[in-house]
């Protein structure tokens, strides 16, 4: 195949010896097509190997809804032991997410990524050869901090890399890993179950070392945030990614100018720790309704019992009238089947519909499910009907979680925020998180024996029902807007949210003027 120059047309000559008239604008719409596809792949890539944290994360809870059966009788430790056991890592995960903000701004949000898986795998290595509850919880504690680096830093390094049409999609990837990671301890559990007492859990729990050893090699694929490289002044390198990320040069321009606005005016305010942090307690109007939103939807992504439903799906299960550890597994394998199945639906929806509506969607199917999860539970006793309604209700509550506000929550916190706030405020929005996940998880039991568990998914499906009334008043739609022009929308204090028309650069200097 050959190409000739006549005038501004070329004349193509194919394998066969036929020859058809080119125009020089074909030929370069054909290269930015061939371009945005290559970019394309890339971002998609680097989306994948920094979500490999979050199936450490999505791993822990899944294999430890099983384990535990197994820990508590080899160990032979009490109720309350479970308790501690199986919620502390979300509380010390805190420490982690706390020291991830500052830590990414200054080691940098890819080498945090790496950080955290190395803290992981030797927490897990640790728990893997535990002989006693003691040194559990020591192994325990240390893949709780790493889990709190990754939890923080991965939507956001890929909020950072991502061209913004494609930035919801791309940035639920964690959840999308961390549900693969639960339906693969829940795989794990039931594979090892028949093992001895004394040696399936510890292969169960050692499983997880994997993935933080894949992250090892991703760690020289993907590159560094170009938001990261701007405010560190390395301009060119920042340019370089950016090509790799943004389908054309023009883009590439476009973004850089834009983060370089946003960046100056963080280094023109010299945005130490302690400035940032002044910022965030004692926030200006808009900076107060991001740390609400936020936080906030982080916040009610836990309190509405997903972590209770997964952690305990077996004495969920076993409450409804199921018997043996082998049925129960069997059981919880569907719960994770269901959790990664429509998590991957919500991929496909998140930049087409939009993050409001499938809140929407998400908190009103979650009030539904968890209400008739108590019913079943409470007044069905343990006869088939009230089995298969448990089964369906806590399958659809997990459906519904992961179509909406499972992946939405780490969209939103990841890209409300400004650049000179993002490290810390995101990190503060997955204490809150933990947080509530740890003591949803360590208060479980207790509760469910005073009020039974019928009683406490009631008050969970009340906790989704105010959800409802949060999305409403508080989350702004964000699709399809640059970082940049969402920080323009919590500036307008009108809340027009919705009808949001686009945000230009200019916007932004006056913003930055104005400051």
């Amino acid at each position: 195949m050959g190409l000739q120059e006549n005038g501004n047309k070329y004349r193509r000559m194919d394998a066969d010896g036929n020859e058809e008239d080119v125009t020089l604008s074909n030929c370069q719409e054909q290269g930015s097509v061939d371009n945005a596809e290559r970019t394309n792949k890339f971002v998609f890539a680097c989306a994948i190997f920094a979500s490999l944290n979050s199936v450490l994360l999505g791993y822990d809870v899944g294999v430890m809804s099983g384990a535990i059966i197994f820990i508590q009788e080899d160990l032979n430790i009490s109720e309350v032991q479970v308790e501690i056991l199986v919620g502390i890592l979300s509380i010390i995960s805190l420490l982690g997410s706390l020291a991830g903000g500052k830590t990414s701004d200054a080691l940098g949000r890819k080498w945090t990524i790496g950080l955290a898986a190395i803290v992981f795998q030797s927490g897990a290595a640790i728990m893997a050869l535990a002989p006693s509850f003691a040194i559990l919880m020591i192994g325990r504690l240390l893949a709780g901090v790493g889990i709190g680096f990754g939890v923080m830093i991965t939507p956001i390094y890929i909020a950072e890399i991502s061209p913004s049409v494609a930035r919801g999609s791309l940035t639920s990837f964690p959840e999308i890993f961390v549900n693969f990671g639960i339906l693969l301890g829940y795989i794990s559990n039931y594979a090892f179950s028949g093992l001895p007492v004394h040696i399936n859990w510890r292969i169960m729990l050692g499983v997880g070392i994997l993935p933080s050893v894949l992250i090892g090699f991703a760690l020289f694929v993907i590159p560094e945030s170009p938001r990261w490289l701007v405010v560190q002044g390395r301009i060119d390198e920042a340019r370089s990614v950016l090509t790799k990320t943004n389908g054309s040069e023009r883009e590439v321009e476009e973004r850089l100018a834009e983060i370089q606005v946003t960046a100056d005016l963080a280094n023109a305010e010299n945005y130490e720790g302690k400035a940032v942090w002044r910022e965030i307690l004692s926030p200006s109007p808009p900076v107060k309704r991001m740390l609400i939103a936020g936080c906030g939807i982080q916040c009610f992504q836990q309190i509405t019992g997903i972590d209770a439903t997964v952690y305990y799906s077996p004495t969920i299960f076993k409450d409804a009238g199921i018997k043996g550890n082998r049925e129960l597994l069997a059981a919880t394998v569907a719960v994770g089947f269901t959790k990664t199945v429509f998590i991957l639906i919500a991929i496909f929806l998140i930049d087409r519909v939009g993050r409001k509506p499938l809140l929407y969607i998400s908190t009103i199917g979650m009030t539904v499910c968890l209400l008739c999860l108590s019913v079943s539970l409470t007044f069905m006793g343990s006869g088939n009907l009230g089995i298969g309604l448990a089964i369906l209700s806590v399958c659809g509550n997990v459906a519904f979680f992961s179509v909406g506000i499972g992946p939405v929550c780490w969209v939103l916190s990841s890209e409300i925020f400004p650049l000179r706030l993002r490290g810390q405020a995101s990190a503060l929005g997955a204490v809150g998180s933990r947080v509530s996940s740890g003591v949803v998880a360590m208060s479980f039991l207790s509760v469910s024996h005073a009020i039974t568990v019928g009683g406490t998914f009631f008050v969970f499906s009340l906790i989704a029902a105010l959800s409802i009334a949060f999305v409403h008043t508080c989350i702004p739609e964000t699709k399809g807007k640059s970082l940049e022009q969402i920080e323009m929308m919590f500036q307008n204090d009108d809340r027009e949210w919705q009808g949001g028309g686009e945000v230009e650069l200019g916007d932004v200097e006056r913003l930055v003027q104005k400051q």
